[in-house]
């Protein structure tokens, strides 16, 4: 509807109804919107500082971690510099070599403490096995002095330390939303590794000392860093938090809970996380599904020596319990405005009723006068505003109009009977005595119609002037607020300046000489057999005969209705390029693009002319079309709806595929997986 006619509607509203709406389109239109906005601020403030929460217990936990490694790298250090191991170095007894280094690895907190000459040979270790020479150990060692978190392979890590063999080969437990992988198992080691030179008073290195600290399965170090960020009673309604060190996208030591009590050892992260943090360099700040439940988590990655990331550390609480005190505090604040606007739009009506009730009363009360009903009144009201003044003025108007009726009536009455009382006696007088008779009688209807008027006049006037002057007082205290009823009092005007019009047109009489959208799981062999089913009104005025060979067995994520129309589509075209008759072939099948993702393809195939290579380059372009009746849209429409989900339509000849059938494939490629920046385009 326009402008104008909305205009003309609302002009044509009763002032019942437009105080009404004036009322309640503040409640029910701004307040809502109101309430929408504090709603969605009040969400995103929320999810904002449960992310700065997350993001400082993800620096109190670098910060220990870091520590921790400074620790490995100054307790090593300090050992190299012992002099108790240099007693032990120069006397050249195996026993209290390996004593001193068993005491300083139990002491320190290590995994593993060695010692190696210069040419590779183990002169210690605090595992047991002395003088076995391991020259790949001691290369390794002397290739990345100080110290540094190293991802060692299996064999350089039992190369340091056999003894830590039971705690490699962690088997991979498959995880919803992980990364596609092969791999069975995580046989590479995360250590905290350090190296330094055992030197002489002179500076000259003796050998090489290697101690770490093993991540893989460490309990007590993931069990402590947990302590220290989340300790006892530090977080609300019931939330648990958790630590996690991952080698690559593996946790290989976490108190995450699998189950009851076993713990999450062996699972992976999601994809989306692994490319933030681990392709992309990024820390993950934000609500992430952690095994088997949303957690607010932080990720970031964690590098070796060389910058490399080689995996990440992870703090996070579970998210469920502030979820639903959001939810609750946002339903309260919802209910609050609710309720008051409720009670709002209830006293709304009824102010607005002490305005338009005097008004209808007095409309209905001069339409009852119009229509005969001269004892008509509006009667007292409880309003004492103008409204309520304006309409006592108006029932005294009415009531001095009545009683002047009357009096004139009645004296038109005794007019008539002193004229009818004369007319007889002068009725047997001369022709001219009829003459005199009659202006007689002129002459005395004017006066007594003066005087009639004159008294009207004074006695109407008053009232007039004191309901024009209350109108105005109306007009000029509600303002702007007037503007809603202003055609009422208008009205009201026009009626005054109508009375006082009659009553100057009987003055004048008397004396002349003075007036206004869902994607879902689609099973495509499905899909092509109610398509079918709708295109089979065409099939059976042709000899075409169809052929399925359904072989795909995944699902893709698309609109169903959508995936039929381009199907239907399809096979129209197809039915149409053999009016002679022939084979519709309908063929589907999984695969993988290029990508790695996986898919399914559909193909629609025909026995008919095939297409040119002309055809073929404009085949998808909008408005070109080979028959006389198309539009040329059909195929430009199909082509934007696959390709929004991800997907895509190839079009080709039958034999240019190796196919030995003549005529044209049509193959659809859908993903079985949503395609994220697709589905958001337009």
């Amino acid at each position: 509807m326009s402008a104008r006619g909305l205009r003309l509607r609302w002009l044509h509203l009763s002032v019942r109804h437009k105080l009404m709406a004036l009322s309640l389109l503040p409640l029910f239109v701004v307040l809502p919107l109101l309430v929408a906005a504090l709603v969605l601020w009040g969400s995103s403030a929320y999810d904002r500082l449960l992310i700065t929460k997350v993001r400082s217990d993800l620096a109190v936990a670098h910060g220990y971690f870091g520590r921790v490694l400074a620790e490995v790298g100054t307790g090593t250090q300090a050992l190299a510099n012992s002099f108790t191991l240099h007693l032990a170095l120069a006397a050249r007894a195996p026993p209290a070599l390996h004593e001193e280094l068993a005491q300083a690895r139990q002491r320190l907190g290590f995994d593993f403490v060695n010692l190696y000459s210069l040419d590779g040979t183990l002169l210690g270790a605090s595992w047991q096995n002395a003088g076995q020479t391991l020259a790949l150990s001691n290369q390794l060692v002397s290739n990345l002095p100080g110290t540094q978190l190293q991802r060692l392979s299996q064999a350089e890590l039992l190369a340091l330390a056999p003894h830590l063999r039971p705690r490699l080969n962690i088997p991979l437990i498959p995880t919803q939303g992980a990364a596609p992988s092969t791999r069975e198992k995580e046989d590479q080691a995360l250590v905290m590794l350090s190296s330094h030179p055992v030197t002489d008073a002179q500076g000259q290195p003796l050998a090489w000392l290697s101690a770490g600290v093993l991540l893989n399965q460490n309990l007590a170090l993931i069990d402590h860093i947990n302590d220290i960020v989340y300790p006892e009673g530090s977080l609300p309604l019931g939330s648990v938090g958790t630590a996690t060190l991952f080698l690559d996208d593996v946790r290989i030591t976490t108190n995450v809970r699998l189950f009851h009590e076993q713990r999450a050892i062996g699972t992976r992260v999601s994809q989306a996380v692994r490319e933030a943090v681990l392709v992309r360099g990024e820390t993950w700040l934000d609500r992430a599904f952690v095994v088997n439940d949303w957690y607010v988590s932080a990720y970031e990655p964690l590098h070796n020596g060389q910058g490399a990331r080689v995996g990440m550390l992870y703090v996070g609480y579970l998210e469920t319990p502030f979820r639903q005190t959001k939810y609750g505090l946002l339903a309260v604040i919802v209910g609050i405005f609710a309720a008051a606007m409720v009670l709002a739009a209830w006293l709304s009506l009824r102010w607005a009723r002490s305005i338009f009730q005097p008004v209808e009363l007095m409309n209905r009360t001069m339409q009852q006068v119009q229509d005969g009903d001269a004892a008509a009144r509006v009667g007292p009201l409880p309003q004492q505003d103008e409204l309520g003044a304006l309409a006592g003025h108006l029932d005294q108007l009415l009531v001095a109009v009545d009683d002047k009726t009357r009096t004139l009536q009645h004296w038109g009455q005794e007019l008539d009977a002193k004229v009818t009382e004369r007319t007889r006696a002068l009725a047997e007088s001369h022709q001219s005595l009829k003459q005199a008779q009659a202006q007689l009688v002129k002459s005395e209807k004017l006066a007594a119609i003066g005087q009639l008027t004159a008294s009207v006049a004074h006695e109407i006037n008053n009232p007039i002037a004191v309901m024009q002057g209350n109108l105005d007082l109306v007009r000029e205290t509600l303002g702007r607020q007037a503007l809603p009823i202003a055609p009422e009092l208008k009205l009201m005007d026009q009626q005054i300046e109508r009375m006082r019009l009659i009553v100057t047109q009987l003055l004048q009489y008397a004396r002349p000489n003075d007036y206004a959208g869902y994607v879902e799981a689609v099973d495509v062999n499905d899909a092509l057999a109610s398509s079918l089913v709708l295109v089979e009104h065409l099939l059976n005025h042709t000899h075409i005969r169809v052929q399925r060979q359904w072989l795909a067995s995944q699902a893709v994520h698309i609109n169903r209705q959508e995936l039929q129309q381009v199907l239907i589509n399809l096979m129209i075209n197809a039915i149409q390029a053999m009016p002679e008759g022939g084979a519709l072939l309908l063929r589907t099948a999984d695969q993988t693009d290029e990508e790695g993702r996986a898919g399914v393809r559909i193909e629609v195939c025909d026995t008919g002319a095939g297409l040119s290579p002309v055809t073929v380059a404009r085949l998808f372009s909008p408005f070109f079309t080979t028959k006389n009746d198309g539009n040329g849209l059909g195929l430009w429409i199909s082509v934007g709806l696959v390709e929004r989900y991800g997907g895509s339509i190839r079009a080709g000849n039958r034999r240019d595929q190796g196919e030995d059938s003549p005529g044209a494939v049509f193959a659809v490629e859908l993903l079985c997986e949503p395609d994220d920046d697709a589905a958001s385009q337009p």
